[in-house]
């Protein structure tokens, strides 16, 4: 699908080498459309200083807004958004701010619909902005793999997260991937769905979003390409700059079985060059965040490309990254021993899948399946705010109150000899390695309060192994429905568990045990789990 944009003709501006591999030259405007009506209008000046790209060259508007750029067959020339201007959006609040130049169309063979030919190369390519207000402080909504398989599924994502955000005062939201799960004619409804929200989205690829009858990487995203655009280009926010990556490399279907390959993880040398030439347009005092579908240390991802592109990156002091894909939730520092050669090691959030553990699980009171990740955690999303290079995240699990963010799994009962080799863990959802977790036993509960302020703190060691509260569910489940393709996936060594065991000896009768969590930001978050003391 093209950008609304303005196509006439235009006599080249100046003069621009090319390459035999790029034998056209797109040009154009980058203007303020002070009426947004699509048109360059009288008194609509060109806005300079404005990155516009192909995906691998990045060059910036002059002082009348006009760029040049090479372009080759099957390539988009887009705008990358400068802070405090919007693109335009379509109905679903989909960003339009590109070209897509494929003069004969995508292949016939493609299982679902791809990009319509272009035809011929336009003489003029512009693109209209609109001036807006964006604070130096403000959030988005970050989704991994909304990932339905059907309308019944859509249907549970709009009930269990979507109508929760509407009202929502982010500025934007991203989804990282699987937006859907490989029938692709629900990019449409799962769109009008977010569109709910109000707000700008944007949507990165993922492997289950490919085209799985193209006979490689190439054509294998032209139907992702038909609805949202290109699946790399970048934008900013305020002072922050967001660089969206396909890294999703598609090995192509087999002519002679006619079965669809695999794929890996992984960013092309078109890619990074598109990275370091993007950032050379971005201050290095500004934080960078990448957004992509599968992590740098997922094991289909190509170790190689991650070291190239940590190469680029290493001598900015701000940046984050945000990953999905393996439907638990993570935060990842990388520093030295894992290829990021800086001062300040990489952190990359592998953010919690809206679709948890791909909608599986009993269904709840109201017939959406809990779909509890492998780690533990609830399926839900991020909350991300930004002040100027700086971050915080919080994690939102669906449909509960935003101070659920852990789950204390321990005894109900246990006599006062026992107490001191009883063991607590604690699942704390977002935890990383910075995090600082403990706990107290409070004092007997007299009507339903603590009785003083407790005992002391105890400090609880991260140990990652299987959350026995994700054990027994996976348990329950199997037991209530016998049919395997319902199961839950095999428990993993959850990364944000926390063992601590109960103080010895404590008084009898029923006590709050007390977790408190203080993350890599500062926030603290407190949970209890009642006891009782024989």
């Amino acid at each position: 699908m093209r950008a609304t944009l303005l196509v006439s003709a235009m006599a080249l501006i100046g003069a621009l080498p090319c390459t035999a591999a790029a034998e056209q030259v797109a040009s154009g405007v980058v203007y303020h459309d002070r009426n947004r009506n699509g048109s360059q209008d009288q008194f609509e000046f060109g806005v300079r200083g404005v990155a516009v790209s192909n995906g691998r060259e990045v060059v910036t508007t002059d002082w009348r807004g006009r760029y040049r750029i090479p372009v080759e067959v099957d390539s988009f020339v887009f705008v990358a958004k400068p802070g405090g201007w919007q693109t335009p959006l379509d109905a679903n609040r989909l960003p339009r701010f590109y070209y897509h130049y494929k003069p004969a169309g995508s292949p016939a063979r493609l299982a679902f619909p791809g990009v319509e030919p272009t035809g011929p190369l336009p003489e003029r390519i512009d693109f209209p902005l609109y001036k807006v207000r964006e604070p130096g402080r403000f959030s988005a909504i970050v989704f991994g793999d909304p990932q339905p398989y059907t309308l019944e599924q859509l249907d549970w994502l709009s009930r269990d997260v979507i109508e929760e955000l509407i009202g929502t005062d982010a500025l934007f939201g991203i989804s990282l991937g699987d937006l859907v799960g490989d029938d692709l004619t629900l990019f449409e409804p799962l769109n009008r769905a977010i569109a709910q929200l109000g707000i700008p989205w944007h949507n990165v690829l993922g492997n289950h979003d490919i085209n799985y009858q193209a006979s490689g990487d190439d054509d294998s995203d032209d139907s992702f390409e038909r609805v949202y655009g290109p699946a790399n280009y970048a934008f900013a926010y305020g002072r922050v700059h967001f660089i969206i990556l396909d890294d999703v490399v598609y090995e192509g279907i087999n002519t002679e079985t006619a079965q669809a390959g695999g794929y890996a993880g992984g960013i092309g040398p078109r890619q990074l060059a598109f990275v370091a030439n993007y950032l050379e347009t971005v201050p290095t005092n500004r934080l960078v965040v990448l957004a992509m579908h599968i992590p740098f240390d997922s094991p289909p991802f190509q170790v190689e490309r991650r070291d190239r592109l940590f190469e680029i990156l290493q001598d900015r002091p701000h940046t984050l990254s945000l990953a999905a894909h393996t439907h638990f939730q993570e935060n990842q520092f990388f520093g030295p021993a894992r290829g990021f050669h800086s001062e300040n090691p990489h952190h990359q959030l592998i953010v919690a899948t809206t679709s948890g553990s791909w909608w599986l699980g009993a269904a709840d009171e109201i017939g959406i399946p809990h779909a509890t990740m492998r780690c533990g955690a609830p399926n839900g999303y991020s909350i991300v705010q930004f002040d100027k290079n700086r971050y915080t995240v919080r994690f939102k699990a669906a449909r509960r109150p935003p101070d659920y963010q852990m789950n204390i799994f321990a005894p109900d009962s246990v006599s006062a000899a026992e107490a001191g080799d009883t063991k607590v863990i604690a699942n704390v959802f977002a935890g990383s390695e910075r995090s600082r977790v403990e706990l107290r036993l409070g004092g007997p509960l007299l009507e339903g309060k603590d009785a003083g302020d407790g005992g002391p703190w105890f400090p609880m060691s991260r140990e990652p192994h299987p959350d026995p509260a994700y054990v027994e569910a996976v348990e329950r489940d199997q037991l209530r429905n016998p049919r395997p393709r319902f199961f839950l996936p095999p428990p993993m060594p959850s990364p944000h568990l926390w063992v601590g065991t109960l103080p010895a000896h404590p008084s009898p009768g029923t006590h709050a045990i007390v977790v408190r969590s203080e993350d890599m930001y500062g926030q603290i978050f407190v949970a209890r789990r009642l006891i009782r003391i024989d």
